[in-house]
């Protein structure tokens, strides 16, 4: 009878160990994933802001370079398109696809804005635009804004990454629906400066 009673406290002992192991790894999971959701956030913050500094850049610039109206709709519909494909990621910054469709987004923002600054280099009387240096100016400290926002975002995302690997975490992240969150990396080497503006 004894010996009965003493393996229901054993058997009750590691029900609670395996119920507290349960809860405490749910909620650090959920700490860690509001965590690396709100570093998106700021991203997302950074890039509308970018977004929004991008149509008065073209205005500016369509003021002196008519002829170049192919360079400047590339521009907006890139912008377009990113600002598209940031709300999406927003919405679950935990979606593979979802962040794999910003990068490619905003490889084709970052390659459409290298040609308009290109073609403003070409043209002295835009360069010395005060409004153009102003808008640059912004431009450039956004991008500086992203690049640290980004940082953040995946510092967040390894480490919510690291912990839903962890013992005893391994076996209940799949179980409450963690899955891994994606990083936000650029495609090519050449991507990982911001856009050189230099007026």
């Amino acid at each position: 009878m004894e010996g009965m009673n003493m393996v229901g406290v054993a058997m009750l002992l590691g029900v609670g160990v395996v119920v507290f192991l349960s809860i405490n790894t749910y909620n650090r999971l959920v700490t860690l994933r509001n965590l690396f959701k709100n570093s998106f956030a700021q991203i997302d913050v950074q890039l509308k802001r970018r977004y929004d500094l991008i149509p008065n850049l073209v205005q500016v610039a369509k003021e002196y370079i008519k002829h170049e109206r192919e360079t400047l709709e590339a521009v907006i519909v890139a912008r377009n398109q990113a600002a598209g494909a940031v709300k999406q990621a927003a919405a679950d910054p935990g979606n593979v696809a979802a962040m794999q469709g910003l990068v490619a987004a905003e490889t084709t923002l970052t390659s459409s804005m290298g040609r308009l600054f290109a073609l403003v280099e070409s043209y002295p009387d835009l360069k010395a635009n005060q409004n153009m240096m102003q808008l640059s100016e912004e431009l450039n400290s956004t991008e500086n804004r992203i690049a640290f926002a980004r940082q953040a975002f995946n510092d967040s995302v390894m480490q919510y990454n690291t912990s839903r690997e962890l013992f005893p975490a391994v076996f209940f992240a799949g179980m409450y629906g963690f899955g891994p969150a994606q990083f936000l990396e650029l495609e090519n080497a050449g991507q990982r400066d911001a856009p050189k503006v230099s007026f």
